[in-house]
């Protein structure tokens, strides 16, 4: 089973969020989940900092060995920051997907919708939802 760490959300499309509770920025990447089932990540395409994104809307690719997935944001507001250096070593989405494979980072604007607890998201994957 996936490591899912208790202190983020995660969404059904397999992101994770960091600072929920802040009120300000969060952190999202692609849940350890995720990466298993794509395999071995080799291109990563990510917003540009400085746009701004509705919650849902698909705001980049994971391309793996295996196939490409769309990366969905569970948040609206302004990418502030993205991760040149997943883009550039597109493995750390496979080997740190909660560490130094984040992809980026919003200046939310609004509340989050339809994030999970980690118990939630244990459940989905496992399955059981």
């Amino acid at each position: 089973m996936s490591n899912i760490p208790d202190d983020l959300n995660y969404t059904k499309e397999h992101e994770w969020v960091a600072g929920v509770d802040d009120g300000i920025t969060v952190t999202i990447g692609i849940t350890a989940y995720a990466a298993e089932q794509l395999g071995d990540v080799v291109f990563v395409q990510l917003p540009e900092a400085g746009s701004t994104v509705e919650a849902g809307d698909s705001v980049g690719e994971v391309e793996s060995t295996k196939s490409v997935s769309e990366i969905y944001t569970p948040v609206g507001g302004e990418v502030v920051e993205v991760n040149q250096t997943v883009v550039d070593d597109p493995s750390l989405a496979n080997s740190d997907p909660y560490g130094d494979g984040w992809l980026f980072r919003v200046r939310v604007e609004g509340d989050p919708e339809d994030l999970l607890s980690a118990e939630e998201y244990t459940a989905l994957t496992s399955g059981e939802s």
